[in-house]
Parts: structure tokens; C-alpha cells; sequence
């Protein structure tokens, strides 16, 4: 079933990617930047998307992984890398959040930026980022979520099901809760929309 379901976001995703760079401007360039320059070393970036943010990391990062589920959004992230004269290397590749290809504890940051709307299994995703981030680590996330006011998280609840079915997103995901089911850390949190959109650092817990 869960794969079933992978498959019909994969396709949603996939054709949305065209027009994904005009959807996707419900992020601010500022907060792109602010949450970016907390990156260092060798960096994940899961659900890349069309590579938004890549203009954004700053150049003394050793490495960039980025990782989508979605061969048309990495098309569009792949002519952006052709494009940009970055100081790093890039690596991207298909990939699942939630069976990540890489051994325990590779990164030294992890990057999503609204991505955990659309993976099928949130707390799945969110144990896989915990595996490969280096214990010592951070994970830097802005992310969307269901609103804490209780009239507005009520008329989400009520568009989840249109948002899923046009273009696999729910809008009505309780993050914080999820981030607390895989057994992870809030370092810090910034409301940067409501309690809508917020910007979080989380710390691995060592095992």
C-alpha cells in the first residue's frame, strides 16, 4: 500500500514540476538564506524539488547531496547546476526519504524545505533523516504545518483533500508532533508565518 501511494505522489509531482518554481514562492527568498547560512560540511538536502535553494548555500560547504523522489523536479534542479558557477560539488539523485541510500551518520547537515507535507510516512522520513545525520549534527528545516489556531487548522483539515489530490501535499500535517515521534530535538523554532510556516533547527539525540 505505502508504495502504491509513493507512486501516486511521485506522479503528481511529477507533473506539477513544471510550474513547481511559481507554487514554490511561498517561501521568501530571506528565509531561504537565513536558514542556509547554519550549513556546513557535507550537506543533504532532501526533496530538492527544482533546486530552489541552491543559489542560497553558502560557498564554503564541502559537498551538496540533494534528493528527490520526482525525475521531473530534478530535471529542473539539474539545468540550474548547469547554470550556476558553484564553489561546491553537487550530487543529485532519485531517491525515497524514507529508505534513504546512504550508510548511518554521512551528513553534517540536513536540509528540507516543505517537504515533509507530501512524504506518505512523516515520521518514517523524519527517523531515516535522524539515521544519516551525523550525531554531532543539525537538521534545518522550514516547513508548513497544520495551523495552531483552532478555526484555521479546522478549514485546513477541511482542504487537505483537494491539496492532496491535485498536487499531493498535506497542508494539514502536525510536524512538531511528528518531529516528537521520531524521537528528535527542537533546537530552535521561529515562527515565520503564524504557526503556519516555521523555521526549526533540530539536534539529533545520541543514542
Amino acid at each position: 500500500m505505502g508504495k502504491d501511494i509513493n507512486e501516486v505522489i511521485k506522479r503528481r509531482y511529477n507533473r506539477i514540476s513544471p510550474v513547481y518554481e511559481w507554487m514554490d514562492k511561498m517561501i521568501k527568498d530571506q528565509w531561504r538564506k537565513d536558514l542556509l547560512l547554519e550549513a556546513t560540511g557535507d550537506v543533504l538536502e532532501v526533496g530538492i524539488g527544482t533546486g530552489s535553494n541552491l543559489l542560497y548555500y553558502p560557498d564554503h560547504i564541502t559537498s551538496l547531496t540533494g534528493v528527490d523522489f520526482s525525475q521531473g523536479m530534478l530535471r529542473h534542479a539539474r539545468e540550474k547546476v548547469n547554470k550556476a558557477a558553484l564553489e561546491f560539488p553537487v550530487h543529485l539523485m532519485e531517491a525515497d526519504i524514507q529508505n534513504l541510500p546512504f550508510p548511518d551518520h554521512s551528513f553534517d547537515v540536513i536540509v528540507s524545505t516543505c517537504v515533509f507535507c507530501s512524504v506518505p510516512d512523516p515520521v518514517k522520513g523524519l527517523t531515516e533523516l535522524k539515521r544519516v545525520c551525523k550525531p554531532e549534527g543539525k537538521i534545518l528545516m522550514l516547513e508548513h504545518m497544520r495551523s495552531g489556531n483552532p478555526m484555521l487548522g479546522g478549514v485546513m483539515d477541511l482542504l487537505n483533500p483537494l491539496t492532496v489530490r491535485l498536487w499531493g501535499a498535506n497542508i494539514n500535517r502536525k510536524t512538531l508532533e511528528n518531529i516528537e515521534k521520531a524521537n528528535l530535538t527542537i533546537k530552535e523554532m521561529e515562527n515565520l508565518m503564524g504557526t503556519i510556516m516555521r523555521k526549526i533547527e533540530i539536534q539529533p539525540i545520541m543514542e
